[in-house]
């Protein structure tokens, strides 16, 4: 039963969307409704305001490291195993790419991804965001970053651990950013994807502000 309501709620709390709250907040646009739709803090540094995209980052990453955090914390005294922190794990992520919140419109789980690995092991999400800045700040493609520290990220893991059911965790969740990434690797291909600080344009060819 607590492997259940653990995992209940780990989704609930991975739907919340800190890209629309964080838009509202300071008084923006939904971000689903411009740019490339993705309620992330890419898509809401699009709109110009860095402090919304901050706290959108945060935010989705804080919830992922949470929901792993209070699951690792309470283990003993639930008396639940790996494999519920495995499922926790999942479950959070789950809830910010398909959110009950918002008729299950989400993001694509990189920053939810990072604090899920921080929570796993401190190292491990040293390591996961070390390669995705590396990436970004060579090229400049926040996609591109995401897909090769997805890459990596179970590699780490499998050297940092061995293999255990947490494993699976990452290589799904890792599977799953893929994914959702998949337009963006067609734009990187085409050589049409977006780069990192670049501001969506209205149709008045200005850069959304609210």
């Amino acid at each position: 039963m607590n492997t259940v309501w653990m995992t209940v709620a780990a989704y609930l709390i991975g739907s919340i969307s800190f890209a629309v709250v964080s838009s509202k907040l300071f008084g923006l646009a939904d971000p689903r409704t411009y740019g490339s739709k993705n309620p992330g803090a890419t898509n809401v540094l699009r709109s110009g305001n860095k402090a919304a995209a901050i706290a959108t980052l945060i935010g989705d990453a804080v919830k992922g490291w949470l929901a792993v955090w209070l699951a690792i914390h309470f283990q003993q005294r639930l008396q639940i195993g790996d494999a519920t922190i495995a499922l926790v794990a999942i479950a959070v992520f789950l809830g910010h790419l398909w959110p009950v919140f918002f008729r299950f419109v989400g993001g694509k789980g990189v920053a939810t991804a990072a604090g899920v690995l921080l929570g796993l092991n401190v190292w491990l999400g040293v390591a996961t965001l070390v390669t995705w800045l590396v990436v970004a700040f060579a090229f400049r493609y926040s996609s591109l970053a995401a897909l090769v520290a997805a890459v990596f990220a179970p590699f780490y893991y499998g050297l940092l651990f061995g293999v255990e059911p947490q494993l699976a965790a990452v290589f799904l969740m890792c599977v799953l950013l893929v994914y959702r990434h998949s337009g963006n690797i067609a734009k990187l291909i085409a050589g049409k994807e977006s780069r990192i600080g670049s501001k969506s344009k209205g149709k008045n060819g200005n850069s959304p502000q609210n």
